[in-house]
Protein backbone atom coordinates (compact mmCIF):
# COMPACT_ATOMS: atom_id res chain seq x y z
CA UNK A 1 0.00 0.00 0.00
CA UNK A 2 2.93 1.82 0.50
CA UNK A 3 3.53 2.56 -2.86
CA UNK A 4 0.06 2.86 -3.90
CA UNK A 5 -0.29 6.05 -1.50
CA UNK A 6 3.10 7.78 -2.63
CA UNK A 7 2.05 7.34 -6.70
CA UNK A 8 -0.72 9.15 -5.63
CA UNK A 9 0.91 12.01 -3.65
CA UNK A 10 3.00 12.12 -6.58
CA UNK A 11 0.60 12.58 -9.11
CA UNK A 12 -1.87 14.97 -7.03
CA UNK A 13 0.82 16.95 -6.50
CA UNK A 14 1.88 16.84 -9.77
CA UNK A 15 -1.19 17.95 -11.48
CA UNK A 16 -1.33 20.90 -8.86
CA UNK A 17 2.21 22.00 -9.20
CA UNK A 18 2.18 21.87 -12.94
CA UNK A 19 -0.67 24.70 -12.97
CA UNK A 20 2.13 27.14 -13.94
CA UNK A 21 3.13 25.00 -16.89
CA UNK A 22 -0.11 24.26 -18.38
CA UNK A 23 -0.71 27.80 -18.64
CA UNK A 24 2.96 28.75 -19.94
CA UNK A 25 2.56 25.61 -22.48
CA UNK A 26 -0.74 27.20 -23.67
CA UNK A 27 1.44 30.65 -24.53
CA UNK A 28 4.39 28.67 -26.26
CA UNK A 29 1.64 26.64 -28.52
CA UNK A 30 -0.14 30.17 -29.76
CA UNK A 31 3.82 31.23 -31.13
CA UNK A 32 5.55 27.36 -31.67
CA UNK A 33 3.60 24.20 -31.59
CA UNK A 34 6.38 22.21 -32.22
CA UNK A 35 8.01 23.75 -29.51
CA UNK A 36 5.14 23.12 -27.22
CA UNK A 37 4.92 19.33 -28.57
CA UNK A 38 8.48 18.83 -27.36
CA UNK A 39 7.94 20.45 -24.33
CA UNK A 40 5.13 18.80 -23.17
CA UNK A 41 6.71 15.28 -24.02
CA UNK A 42 9.45 16.33 -21.86
CA UNK A 43 7.73 17.55 -18.94
CA UNK A 44 5.51 14.40 -18.87
CA UNK A 45 7.93 11.68 -19.73
CA UNK A 46 9.67 12.96 -16.62
CA UNK A 47 6.48 12.49 -14.38
CA UNK A 48 5.94 8.77 -15.93
CA UNK A 49 9.45 8.50 -14.95
CA UNK A 50 9.17 9.50 -11.58
CA UNK A 51 5.80 7.29 -11.04
CA UNK A 52 7.46 4.01 -12.56
CA UNK A 53 10.21 4.73 -10.41
CA UNK A 54 8.55 5.23 -7.15
CA UNK A 55 6.25 2.00 -8.31
CA UNK A 56 9.52 0.12 -8.78
CA UNK A 57 8.80 -1.13 -11.91
CA UNK A 58 11.67 -2.07 -14.26
CA UNK A 59 11.75 -2.76 -17.70
CA UNK A 60 13.50 -4.52 -21.00
CA UNK A 61 12.85 -2.98 -23.77
CA UNK A 62 13.67 -5.15 -27.35
CA UNK A 63 13.66 -3.63 -30.64
CA UNK A 64 13.27 -0.03 -29.74
CA UNK A 65 15.61 0.28 -33.04
CA UNK A 66 13.22 -1.10 -35.40
CA UNK A 67 10.77 2.61 -34.37
CA UNK A 68 11.48 4.97 -37.27
CA UNK A 69 12.95 8.39 -35.68
CA UNK A 70 11.96 10.44 -38.27
CA UNK A 71 8.26 9.78 -39.34
CA UNK A 72 4.86 9.39 -37.34
CA UNK A 73 4.17 5.79 -36.76
CA UNK A 74 1.15 3.83 -35.33
CA UNK A 75 1.81 1.83 -32.38
CA UNK A 76 -0.32 -1.12 -31.73
CA UNK A 77 -0.53 -2.57 -28.68
CA UNK A 78 -1.64 -5.31 -26.27
CA UNK A 79 -3.67 -3.95 -23.36
CA UNK A 80 -3.39 -5.42 -19.30
CA UNK A 81 -3.01 -2.38 -17.22
CA UNK A 82 -3.54 1.17 -16.96
CA UNK A 83 0.36 1.39 -16.34
CA UNK A 84 1.00 0.63 -20.25
CA UNK A 85 0.74 4.06 -21.46
CA UNK A 86 3.30 4.75 -18.66
CA UNK A 87 5.83 1.94 -19.77
CA UNK A 88 5.08 3.19 -23.83
CA UNK A 89 4.78 6.39 -23.74
CA UNK A 90 8.46 7.66 -21.89
CA UNK A 91 10.04 5.02 -24.74
CA UNK A 92 8.19 7.19 -27.76
CA UNK A 93 11.09 9.85 -29.77
CA UNK A 94 8.42 12.45 -31.22
CA UNK A 95 5.25 13.68 -30.12
CA UNK A 96 2.69 10.59 -29.78
CA UNK A 97 -0.64 10.94 -28.88
CA UNK A 98 -2.90 7.80 -27.11
CA UNK A 99 -6.65 7.06 -28.02
CA UNK A 100 -7.79 7.44 -24.45
CA UNK A 101 -11.06 6.20 -22.95
CA UNK A 102 -13.84 9.24 -22.70
CA UNK A 103 -13.74 8.97 -18.63
CA UNK A 104 -10.71 10.18 -18.51
CA UNK A 105 -11.70 13.89 -19.63
CA UNK A 106 -13.60 14.05 -16.27
CA UNK A 107 -10.10 14.20 -14.35
CA UNK A 108 -9.41 18.33 -13.99
CA UNK A 109 -5.82 18.91 -14.86
CA UNK A 110 -5.04 15.52 -16.27
CA UNK A 111 -7.14 15.33 -19.16
CA UNK A 112 -5.38 19.27 -19.92
CA UNK A 113 -2.08 17.40 -20.19
CA UNK A 114 -3.43 14.68 -22.49
CA UNK A 115 -5.10 17.00 -24.71
CA UNK A 116 -1.63 18.93 -24.92
CA UNK A 117 -0.34 15.18 -25.74
CA UNK A 118 -2.91 14.85 -28.48
CA UNK A 119 -4.46 12.11 -26.89
CA UNK A 120 -7.87 11.48 -28.27
CA UNK A 121 -11.04 9.95 -26.35
CA UNK A 122 -13.15 7.62 -27.25
CA UNK A 123 -16.50 6.77 -26.33
CA UNK A 124 -16.09 2.67 -26.99
CA UNK A 125 -20.36 2.80 -26.55
CA UNK A 126 -20.55 5.29 -29.97
CA UNK A 127 -19.52 3.92 -33.44
CA UNK A 128 -19.98 7.03 -35.17
CA UNK A 129 -17.92 8.87 -32.39
CA UNK A 130 -15.70 5.95 -32.97
CA UNK A 131 -14.82 6.73 -35.97
CA UNK A 132 -14.75 10.48 -35.81
CA UNK A 133 -11.95 9.71 -33.57
CA UNK A 134 -9.96 7.51 -36.10
CA UNK A 135 -10.52 9.88 -38.67
CA UNK A 136 -8.76 12.98 -36.25
CA UNK A 137 -6.20 9.96 -35.59
CA UNK A 138 -5.30 10.41 -39.66
CA UNK A 139 -5.50 14.36 -39.15
CA UNK A 140 -2.84 13.78 -36.14
CA UNK A 141 -0.65 11.29 -38.16
CA UNK A 142 -1.08 13.73 -41.33
CA UNK A 143 0.34 16.50 -38.51
CA UNK A 144 3.44 14.39 -37.66
CA UNK A 145 1.95 13.09 -34.61
CA UNK A 146 2.48 9.52 -34.05
CA UNK A 147 -0.69 7.54 -32.64
CA UNK A 148 -0.35 4.69 -29.98
CA UNK A 149 -3.64 2.55 -29.81
CA UNK A 150 -4.76 -1.04 -27.70
CA UNK A 151 -6.85 -2.25 -30.50
CA UNK A 152 -8.73 -4.92 -27.99
CA UNK A 153 -10.93 -1.84 -27.11
CA UNK A 154 -10.39 -2.19 -23.68
CA UNK A 155 -8.46 -3.87 -20.55
CA UNK A 156 -8.08 -7.51 -20.60
CA UNK A 157 -8.28 -8.77 -17.20
CA UNK A 158 -7.01 -12.20 -18.08
CA UNK A 159 -3.00 -12.96 -18.08
CA UNK A 160 -1.74 -14.42 -21.11
CA UNK A 161 -4.94 -13.94 -23.55
CA UNK A 162 -5.50 -11.54 -25.84
CA UNK A 163 -8.99 -10.41 -27.17
CA UNK A 164 -9.41 -9.77 -30.96
CA UNK A 165 -8.28 -6.30 -32.46
CA UNK A 166 -10.65 -4.43 -33.69
CA UNK A 167 -9.76 -3.95 -37.66
CA UNK A 168 -10.91 -0.21 -37.70
CA UNK A 169 -7.58 0.66 -35.51
CA UNK A 170 -5.78 -0.23 -38.75
CA UNK A 171 -7.34 2.37 -40.83
CA UNK A 172 -5.56 4.91 -39.69
CA UNK A 173 -2.33 3.20 -40.97
CA UNK A 174 -4.06 2.46 -44.18
CA UNK A 175 -5.22 5.90 -45.02
CA UNK A 176 -1.94 7.72 -44.13
CA UNK A 177 0.64 5.09 -45.25
CA UNK A 178 2.20 5.38 -41.90
CA UNK A 179 4.23 2.08 -40.38
CA UNK A 180 2.75 0.22 -38.20
CA UNK A 181 4.83 -0.90 -35.17
CA UNK A 182 4.06 -4.17 -33.22
CA UNK A 183 4.29 -3.83 -29.70
CA UNK A 184 3.76 -6.88 -27.00
CA UNK A 185 3.96 -5.74 -23.78
CA UNK A 186 4.45 -8.37 -21.17
CA UNK A 187 3.85 -8.46 -16.97
CA UNK A 188 2.35 -5.01 -17.03
CA UNK A 189 -0.55 -6.62 -15.13
CA UNK A 190 1.76 -7.94 -12.07
CA UNK A 191 2.05 -3.61 -11.27
CA UNK A 192 -1.43 -3.21 -9.94
CA UNK A 193 -4.25 -4.94 -11.29
CA UNK A 194 -3.13 -8.24 -10.46
CA UNK A 195 -3.42 -7.62 -6.83
CA UNK A 196 -5.57 -4.14 -6.10
CA UNK A 197 -4.82 -2.11 -4.33
CA UNK A 198 -1.29 -3.07 -3.54
CA UNK A 199 0.88 -2.04 -6.53
CA UNK A 200 4.10 -4.19 -6.03
CA UNK A 201 7.53 -4.06 -7.49
CA UNK A 202 7.83 -5.84 -11.27
CA UNK A 203 9.66 -6.31 -14.03
CA UNK A 204 8.02 -5.71 -17.40
CA UNK A 205 9.20 -6.88 -21.17
CA UNK A 206 8.46 -4.60 -23.94
CA UNK A 207 9.32 -5.54 -28.04
CA UNK A 208 8.77 -3.32 -30.66
CA UNK A 209 8.43 -5.65 -34.37
CA UNK A 210 9.76 -4.28 -37.42
CA UNK A 211 7.52 -1.75 -38.76
CA UNK A 212 4.68 -2.40 -41.20
CA UNK A 213 3.70 -0.52 -44.36
CA UNK A 214 0.65 -1.68 -45.87
CA UNK A 215 1.17 -0.47 -49.20
CA UNK A 216 3.74 -2.90 -49.41
CA UNK A 217 1.24 -5.50 -48.96
CA UNK A 218 -1.18 -7.04 -51.11
CA UNK A 219 -4.90 -6.78 -51.04
CA UNK A 220 -5.43 -9.97 -49.27
CA UNK A 221 -3.26 -9.11 -46.60
CA UNK A 222 -4.53 -5.52 -46.14
CA UNK A 223 -8.17 -7.29 -45.74
CA UNK A 224 -6.42 -9.41 -42.90
CA UNK A 225 -3.62 -6.79 -41.28
CA UNK A 226 -5.18 -6.82 -38.00
CA UNK A 227 -5.50 -10.67 -37.55
CA UNK A 228 -1.62 -10.44 -39.18
CA UNK A 229 -0.39 -7.77 -36.42
CA UNK A 230 -2.09 -9.58 -33.23
CA UNK A 231 -0.23 -12.59 -34.54
CA UNK A 232 3.25 -10.95 -34.38
CA UNK A 233 2.31 -9.36 -30.59
CA UNK A 234 1.31 -13.08 -29.63
CA UNK A 235 4.64 -14.42 -30.57
CA UNK A 236 6.66 -11.98 -29.63
CA UNK A 237 4.42 -11.97 -26.29
CA UNK A 238 5.08 -15.53 -25.54
CA UNK A 239 8.87 -15.54 -26.71
CA UNK A 240 9.31 -13.22 -23.92
CA UNK A 241 7.88 -14.71 -20.68
CA UNK A 242 10.41 -16.31 -20.02
CA UNK A 243 12.19 -12.83 -19.68
CA UNK A 244 10.19 -11.88 -16.95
Amino acid sequence: MIRLILVAVFVVLFLILSIPLLIIEYFIGKFNMDVKNRSSLAIVNWAFRCVLFISGVSVTAIGEENIPKDEPVLYIGNHRSDFDTLLTYVRVPRPTGYVAKIELLKIPLLSHWMKYLHCLFIDRGDIKQSMKIILEAIDKIHAGISICIFPEGTRNPVPDTFLKFHSASFKIAEKTGCAIIPMSINNAGAIFEDHLPKIKKTHVVIEYGKPIYTKDLDKESRRHISEAVQGIIEEMYFKNKELV
